[in-house]
């Protein structure tokens, strides 16, 4: 036990001492065949990010107040259907009620897909962002003489120095900007929900 927390330590002191070092430099001209990056940080904090996610916000929000709509409309309509119940014949109140939780159950698998391609919105945008990204990586390894770039998140322990994040977040804000704006699609073309509360009963 002692003797793990000592190779810590000595590990711990050698990064430190090493990024002493490597701090005197500038950030571009430093040489390093390991480099890291937070892939999420990159993702978010980037133009294209932060685009993507202003626009999954507006789109859940609409579909929360679509919902909020469908629910009162369609409680509204089992309300009148009860109360008619005591004046119609049952062979028509039970069709009547047999149409009406069938075009529940539609809308119900309707709004759930609606639901499922806005969870879908922000990895789809993320990796576009990542796959117009990779020749820029490509050219930081080059630069700092890297032949790999490891996920900061998974390491234990780095020199800051070897962080190429926000290197990235401005070359990509650059090179990239916002990206294709093409996060709303597939929500768009989605088909509205039509509860048939204006089909009379």
């Amino acid at each position: 036990m002692f003797g793990l927390l000592r190779a810590v330590a000595l590990v711990a002191a050698l990064v430190a001492a090493t990024g002493m070092c490597l701090a005197q430099q500038s950030p571009s001209d430093i040489r390093s065949p390991i480099l890291t990056l937070d892939q999420e940080r990159l993702f978010l904090e980037s133009a294209w990010g932060k685009r993507a996610k202003a626009e999954l916000d507006v789109v859940s929000t609409e579909l929360a107040a679509e919902n909020r709509r469908i629910e009162a409309e369609l409680t509204a309509e089992e309300k009148s259907l009860t109360e008619q119940r005591e004046t119609m014949p049952m062979d028509e109140f039970r069709a009547a009620a047999d149409a009406f939780d069938e075009r529940v159950t539609e809308i119900r698998r309707v709004q759930d897909g609606k639901a499922r391609d806005v969870g879908r919105i922000l990895d789809s945008e993320r990796q576009k962002f990542f796959q117009a990204v990779f020749p820029i990586l490509g050219e930081v390894m080059q630069q700092r003489g890297a032949v790999v770039i490891l996920d900061a998140r998974a390491i234990f322990i780095a020199a800051d120095v070897i962080d190429v994040t926000d290197e990235l977040l401005a070359r990509a804000d650059e090179k990239l900007g916002a990206g294709a704006n093409e996060t709303t699609q597939g929500t768009d073309s989605m088909p509205p929900a039509n509860n048939g509360t204006n089909d009379g009963n």
